[in-house]
């Protein structure tokens, strides 16, 4: 997993402004959802262009997160990309712009519906009970490109738990932009992938300055406040 580093000046920056280094002292699970990103064979098998290898890494910390959550009331939603033939028109500025097209073309087949990449990786632990979310962003959490948000909202859920790959790209962007519709954020740092520890670390150093919080798994679970009510959610879009 990925040495994560926050720089005294700017936990000292964070304490001057809120009071303490963590917003959260306890966690209300009924009202939390644990949010894994693009945990898919795309981005953690080897052998695909778009391989994060630290990925591999984190599914012991993501699996025992999960199931403290659960066991906690709390709620635990599997995110995934899917793109298809229109992808690369409708997202030209960066497949075929910031991507060449070459590699364009690598990434966008091997997150099809129904290819390799695009299944979830077969080490993690996921259950029946839990929910599914397609998006075809960077961002799980971008309005018109994921239903998550509304599903969210529509079971009082306020809280949410980062965790997945790429750091520096799908999971700060999910993180950015949960925050931006009044979600509290936190982003589990062993939990989370990236291809360096620099990536990581400039991620997580920007969430705790402006985003959210920034915890490890075990301070997460520490802070889980049990449902009283704990109920299975149904699996969603």
């Amino acid at each position: 997993m990925h040495h994560t580093e926050i720089r005294s000046d700017v936990l000292d920056r964070i304490i001057s402004r809120r009071g303490k280094p963590h917003i959260h002292d306890t966690l209300d699970a009924a009202r939390t959802a644990l949010i894994v990103v693009d945990m898919q064979n795309a981005f953690v098998d080897e052998n695909n262009p778009s391989c994060i290898p630290v990925a591999r890494k984190i599914v012991p910390a993501i699996n025992h997160l999960a199931t403290e959550v659960r066991a906690y009331g709390g709620t635990v939603v599997w995110v995934y990309t899917t793109f298809d033939d229109n992808t690369k028109a409708q997202w030209n500025a960066f497949f075929g712009g910031v991507y060449s097209d070459t590699f364009s073309d690598a990434v966008i087949d091997h997150l099809r519906d129904g290819s390799d990449g695009h299944r979830l990786w077969h080490e993690l632990d996921i259950k029946t009970h839990d929910l599914t979310f397609s998006k075809d962003r960077f961002s799980a959490f971008l309005p018109g490109h994921c239903d998550l948000p509304e599903y969210l909202r529509g079971q009082s859920i306020d809280t949410v738990l980062i965790t997945g790959t790429v750091t520096n790209v799908c999971c700060e962007s999910s993180a950015r932009d949960a925050l931006m519709q009044n979600f509290n954020v936190v982003m589990v740092s062993d939990a989370n992938a990236a291809l360096t520890d620099a990536d990581h670390n400039a991620s997580m150093t920007a969430i705790a300055q402006t985003f959210g919080d920034v915890m490890a798994s075990t301070e997460v679970i520490q802070r889980l406040v049990p449902s009283k009510n704990p109920q299975q959610r149904a699996s969603g879009a």
